[in-house]
């Protein structure tokens, strides 16, 4: 299912349902009822409008329960940072703050 390289997941098009980024990729995971998870659509909108090459990938954690489960994903929100491999590089539960996402992406791009 998951893309591996140096024991590390690799994420492509076909585990996200969307392309990636060309730099690289904000992905969301989010359920229906989650207050947080609306917030945290606009914040990596705005954060993938603002960067070129950076596409936000917005993944429903209950349609998805076999890609939640391979990557350990425990509550929503949660984002994960993808380099332009596929390889995650950063990840944190909970709404982030925009800051913290542009530092993040640092770290991808």
């Amino acid at each position: 299912m998951l893309g591996q390289e140096d024991g590390r997941p690799r994420l492509g098009a076909a585990e996200l349902g969307a392309e990636p980024g060309e730099r690289a990729s904000l992905v969301q995971f989010s359920s229906a009822f989650c207050q947080p998870c609306r917030a945290t659509r606009r914040i990596l909108a705005e954060v993938a409008a603002m960067v070129d090459g950076v596409a936000h990938i917005e993944i429903d954690a209950e349609e998805r329960l076999g890609l939640v489960r391979a990557l350990g994903i425990e509550k929503t929100p949660t984002v994960l940072v993808l380099d332009r491999t596929g390889r995650i590089v950063r990840r944190a539960a909970g709404m982030p703050r925009k800051v913290d996402v542009i530092a993040a992406l640092g770290a991808a791009v």
